[in-house]
């Protein structure tokens, strides 16, 4: 697997791309405790700064414990094509209505019945600190005959990259 580094530009665009595939994350607070708290979490946006924003409940566990200790961890999959990002970020509880309306989606009043302006309704934002991705450099059906044509061989055929990502 070769290492491909990336910061600035290149690393936001980077996590758009993976979240974008993956579409919702393993959310991870009480970092602090075992066992750590994680929960599926569906992504609403990366910002210009490569900041992430979800939807939450204000009276929701990780809000509590997003107000105990900050940083969290977030964990994307996307096994279609075996990309895999994890960040690990410090995260803000905020309050505020226009931008939950510039971020709203139909399927969110699932949780908010009364839309972006619901009195429950917070949002996280979470700045990434650590950031690590992998990837590979074939689709699917390709990866897949270099790993069972690795298996015969008995060698690794390279077909990943992966690397650190600095905003």
């Amino acid at each position: 697997m070769s290492v491909s580094n990336l910061s600035s530009t290149e690393a936001v665009q980077k996590i758009r791309d993976l979240t974008e595939a993956a579409s919702v994350c393993l959310f991870a607070t009480a970092l602090d405790r075992q066992p750590i708290a994680v929960r599926p979490m569906g992504i609403q946006q990366v910002d210009e700064e490569g900041n992430l924003w979800f939807f939450s409940n204000k009276f929701s566990d990780k809000n509590e414990h997003i107000t105990a200790n900050s940083k969290v961890q977030l964990f994307f999959s996307n096994k279609n094509d075996y990309e895999f990002l994890t960040i690990y970020g410090d995260a803000m509880i905020i309050v505020d209505r226009e931008k939950a309306e510039s971020l709203w989606t139909p399927i969110a009043k699932t949780w908010f019945h009364e839309g972006a302006d619901d009195p429950e309704l917070t949002l996280i934002c979470v700045r990434p600190l650590d950031a690590y991705y992998w990837d590979t450099k074939s689709n699917k059906i390709v990866s897949l005959l270099k790993i069972a044509a690795g298996a015969i061989l008995g060698k690794t055929l390279d077909d990943g990259v992966e690397g650190k990502i600095k905003i």
